[in-house]
């Protein structure tokens, strides 16, 4: 157990910024699924859409410091890259 003031504060954050992190993660997870699906599929329309919102997610992810930038970068042209192929 935390024994000081301001552990007990960070203790208390440290669960509020867990379940930000874990629902931000999750919906990012969700995203490239239906980009997959929308890409394995064929449907170049549905496919851009899903690249769309799976990149803004992304951009929103790494602006609250869930994801690192590089990693966002990669994801982002591995994402552009399959919606350039169609």
């Amino acid at each position: 157990m935390a024994n000081t003031t301001s552990a007990i504060k960070a203790a208390r954050k440290t669960v509020r910024f867990t379940a930000r992190n874990k629902i931000t993660k999750t919906r990012l997870k969700t995203l490239h699924k239906k980009l997959n699906t929308a890409v394995e599929a064929g449907d170049a329309a549905a496919s851009k859409t899903a690249a769309s919102a799976y990149i803004s997610a992304m951009d929103k992810a790494v602006k609250s410091h869930v994801v690192h930038k590089n990693a966002a970068s990669r994801a982002k042209a591995h994402a552009a890259k399959h919606v350039a192929a169609k």
